[in-house]
């Protein structure tokens, strides 16, 4: 029985799973990409390539507002409703948007994690926010420099996008014969279990 609602709760949470993207186009930089964010359960994953970032790290944040109408200079600060010190993505003293660094190599950067403290539901929401990638490094709020524990002393916002909704589905971009498969898959399942439990 318990085998039975672990599946059925894999279920729920897959065919539900909420999706978001950003698509960033602001900055001036010729920095390019988009991001995806899948909410599975209590954590969010996070994947995506962007283009033409310099090699090495740069800091990587949500910030509070979906506003580009000043490109990256009004979105505002690091999103951040508990008042908290920045830091590193798995400390407890962190902004809901710390989300650290992402890497370039070669001018790409492959961007693949998940983080338990951003949301795609809830009052605290990161949907209609944005995502800014600086210049430098996010020093994590341990640098000592005098916006260590404010914005991880990341240098300027070379690249930013607004969280947009995508579509709900279980695959990005599946075809339209998935969703039948599907169906027909759970309908299946669901008869296995009645079986069994009859």
């Amino acid at each position: 029985m318990r085998t039975i609602v672990a599946i059925l709760s894999f279920i729920c949470i897959t065919v539900n799973a909420q999706r978001a993207i950003v698509v960033f186009t602001t900055g001036g930089t010729g920095v390019k990409g988009n991001v995806t964010f899948t909410q599975e359960g209590k954590q969010v994953r996070i994947e995506g390539t962007v283009e033409n970032l310099k090699p090495g790290e740069h800091g990587f944040h949500v910030h509070e507002k979906g506003d580009l109408s000043a490109g990256c200079a009004s979105t505002g600060a690091h999103y951040n409703p508990y008042k908290k010190n920045h830091g590193a993505p798995n400390d407890a003293e962190r902004h809901v948007g710390d989300l650290g660094n992402v890497v370039s190599e070669e001018g790409v950067t492959h961007i693949a994690f998940t983080d338990s403290v951003i949301s795609l539901t809830g009052p605290h929401s990161i949907l209609g926010r944005a995502v800014v990638i600086h210049s430098d490094r996010d020093d994590l709020g341990r640098g000592g420099f005098t916006d260590s524990l404010s914005t991880g002393h990341a240098g300027t916002r070379v690249a930013c996008g607004i969280i947009g909704t995508l579509e709900t589905g279980l695959v990005l971009g599946a075809s339209s014969a998935t969703v039948p498969a599907i169906s027909l898959s759970l309908l299946t399942l669901g008869l296995v279990i009645r079986q069994f439990l009859l």
